[in-house]
C-alpha cells in the first residue's frame, strides 16, 4: 500500500516538503507552513502552480491515513528497515505547512529551519533520504544487512530535535539524561522488538565537557558502546541553548557505527564546529572555542 496524495516531507531535503501524487514525488515543493492545497495540474502553460490553504483538519485527516497505510504495509513479509543508524521504509511522512517557497538549496549545509541552525555536509553524507525517522538531518550514504535481526542498517545519523518535554535547561544535565536513550534506541531493541545488533551490551564513556556551538554553550558527551554482533557503535548527545522560536534547547544526537566501514569519530567534532546559526553565519564553535554572551 502507498500513502495517498498529500504533502510531506521531502525526502531529499528535510526541511521542505514535497507533493506525492499517490505514486510518485512531483516537482512542487514548498517550506513549512505556507497555507496551500494539492497543486493543480497544468492548464496549458507552464510555471508553477499556486494553492490556497490546508485546514487543520485535513493535515490531521492525512496524517492518519499514512500512518494506517504504513502499519498495514508491514505485513507484507518484506524485509523492513529500521532507523538508529540504520534504514526505514521508504513512504513519505506527514510534514507541517509552509509560509512561503524555499531557496534554493546550498549543496555544502543541511538547514533545520526549526532550530534556526546549518549542518555542514562532510564528505560520505548524504541528506536523508527513504528516513522517515523524525529529525534526521543527514546520513551516510548508502545502507547494508544488519549483524543481528534481518534488517537493513546505515553507518551512521545524525539528528537535531527541540527538547520540549523536560523542564531541565542545563546543556550538561540533559546530554547526561539523553546519552543512555540515544544508546538504547540506535543499538538495542527497536519498536518491533527486534535487536539489528543482537542488542547492547555494554558502554564507556570516552569523551565529555563543555563546547561552544553556534556561538552558544553547550556540552556533549560520548559514548563507544559493544554489542551482541557486530562491532558496536559510538552515540553523542550534543545540547546548547536555542537562539530562535521558544528558546528551548537543542539537542543533536549522532549515531554512528564503530566498524572500519563506520564514520570516523572525529566527524562528530567537525560536525559540531561547522553547526552555524541561520541568523548569525559568522558565528562558530567546538572544544576548546571561546563562547560569548549566550543571552
Amino acid at each position: 500500500m502507498t500513502p495517498p496524495p498529500g504533502w510531506y516531507r521531502d525526502p531529499h531535503a528535510p526541511h521542505l516538503e514535497r507533493w506525492w501524487d499517490g505514486t510518485a514525488w512531483t516537482g512542487h515543493r514548498r517550506t513549512p507552513g505556507a497555507p496551500a492545497v494539492p497543486p493543480a495540474p497544468p492548464t496549458g502553460g507552464t510555471g508553477r502552480v499556486k494553492a490556497i490553504a490546508l485546514t487543520t483538519a485535513g493535515a490531521v485527516l492525512v496524517a492518519a491515513i499514512v500512518t494506517g497505510a504504513v502499519l498495514l504495509g508491514e505485513d507484507d513479509g518484506d524485509p523492513e528497515t529500521r532507523t538508529g543508524p540504520t534504514a526505514t521504509t521508504p513512504a513519505p511522512e506527514p510534514s507541517s505547512p509552509s509560509t512561503s517557497e524555499a531557496p534554493a538549496e546550498d549543496p555544502d549545509v543541511v538547514e533545520d529551519q526549526l532550530n534556526g541552525i546549518t549542518f555542514p555536509l562532510l564528505d560520505g553524507w548524504v541528506r536523508p533520504e527513504n528516513v522517515t525517522q523524525d529529525d534526521v538531518v543527514m546520513t551516510t550514504d548508502g545502507t547494508y544487512d544488519c549483524p543481528g535481526d534481518g534488517t537493513v542498517c546505515r553507518h551512521g545519523l545524525v539528528i537535531s530535535r527541540t527538547v520540549t518535554e523536560n523542564d531541565e535547561t542545563s546543556p550538561e544535565a540533559l546530554a547526561e539524561e539523553d546519552v543512555s536513550d540515544a544508546a538504547e534506541e540506535a543499538f538495542d531493541e527497536d519498536v518491533l522488538g527486534r535487536r539489528p545488533y543482537g542488542g547492547l551490551e555494554s558502554h564507556e564513556v570516552v569523551k565529555s565537557g563543555p563546547v561552544a556551538v553556534a556561538g552558544r554553550a553547550g556540552y556533549f558527551v560520548r559514548w563507544r558502546v559493544t554489542t551482541a554482533e557486530g562491532p558496536g557503535g559510538y552515540v553523542q548527545s550534543l545540547v546548547f541553548p536555542s537562539s530562535v522560536g521558544t528558546g528551548s534547547p537543542v539537542l543533536v544526537r549522532y549515531v554512528f557505527d564503530a566498524g572500519e566501514d563506520g564514520p570516523p569519530p572525529a566527524d562528530m567534532d567537525r560536525i559540531t564546529e561547522g553547526i552555524r546559526s541561520v541568523t548569525d553565519p559568522a558565528s562558530g564553535g567546538g572544544v576548546g572555542s571561546s563562547i560569548g554572551p549566550t543571552d
